[in-house]
């Protein structure tokens, strides 16, 4: 089977390639059958500005980090590179700060790097080695937490990330993005999680977007009864809306299995002004949709939503997966 998308596919030949290829890894989605065409729903009710006003994540700024896993030697190799805003520039508290790296869910210490006196253009460049078994790759995740150091001394956690070993294919190639920590002193209040696939054909100019599935999700006004599921994918440029698809509606299912693909037509030359925002809504009895929530995936967002975004950039042509929080609307 072909492992990834051609410039004259269609959505006969998309199916040929079947669930567990696109994903890029076995997702147990056999049972479920070939990937479905999405909803085209163009016709947008509004053009209002939504970009800059979901999907934001507390953040306390980033560290660029690559990983490699060497499976003759069973070790991952990971490399803090730098990192800039890693204390907030009004708290004049820390007046330096070092990195923790954890292996979760253990909650083991693999990694501390050195201390670093400016917490806002850092040069880490370290490089830790962490035994681990293949099997450990899809069990496993890391945290990656930042500290300040206070004037007594103390070390104060302002920020982490974390991220899940399955979600990174590191058994077949290396990893290498930004991520954006993550204040987790403030509540963000999620209703499920959902699951997307992302790939770039930059020689047909086309985004494909994989809504595959959602779980554990609460739905709108504390209602204990199922709902019917479905998710809506807006591209958004400079935080406007400029196309829509939408997938079946699922009854009854608090984890939907959705596996439908959606293709946007994108110009390289815009990509980097483009953001998506995928809304799990529910549909009521008497037709109207109720959004239960939503995340932003793109240059312009935060957390995971950046991180995949980059990812999926830095495999031009491979699909990327990772799951993803819902923020309550």
């Amino acid at each position: 089977r072909r492992t990834s998308l051609r410039a004259d596919d269609t959505f006969e030949s998309i199916n040929e390639l079947g669930t567990l290829e696109l994903m890029s890894r076995d997702l147990g989605l056999a049972a479920y059958g070939p990937l479905k065409k999405s909803i085209s729903a163009d016709s947008l009710s509004s053009i209002s500005s939504i970009g800059n006003n979901f999907g934001q994540d507390f953040t306390v700024g980033q560290v660029e980090v690559s990983m490699e896993y060497d499976g003759r030697a069973a070790t991952l190799h990971v490399t803090l590179l730098q990192g800039k805003d890693l204390l907030e520039k009004e708290d004049a508290r820390f007046e330096s700060c070092f990195m923790r790296i954890s292996l979760l869910p253990a909650e083991q210490i693999v990694g501390i790097s050195r201390i670093q006196r400016s917490a806002y253009a850092v040069a880490f460049d370290e490089r830790f080695s962490i035994p681990l078994d293949p099997a450990a790759l899809e069990e496993n995740s890391l945290r990656f937490s930042v500290f300040g150091i206070d004037e007594d001394e103390r070390n104060v956690s302002t920020g982490m990330a974390e991220l899940k070993l399955s979600d990174l294919d590191l058994a077949t190639r290396p990893f290498n993005a930004w991520l954006y920590l993550q204040d987790m002193n403030k509540a963000v209040d999620t209703v499920g999680e959902i699951l997307l696939s992302l790939s770039y054909l930059p020689t047909a100019e086309r985004l494909t977007v994989v809504v595959v599935k959602a779980k554990n999700l609460v739905w709108t006004n504390g209602k204990v009864t199922a709902a019917d599921p479905f998710v809506k994918v807006y591209l958004l440029q400079d935080g406007r809306k400029i196309s829509k698809k939408k997938t079946a509606v699922k009854r009854d299912d608090t984890n939907p299995v959705f596996n439908e693909a959606m293709i946007f037509s994108v110009p390289a030359i815009v990509l980097q002004d483009l953001s998506l925002r995928v809304t799990v809504a529910e549909c009521g009895e008497d037709g109207h949709a109720d959004n239960t929530g939503h995340v932003l995936i793109g240059p312009t967002a935060s957390g995971m939503g950046t991180t995949h975004w980059n990812q999926m950039l830095a495999t031009l042509r491979k699909p990327v997966s990772m799951w993803h929080p819902l923020r309550r609307n």
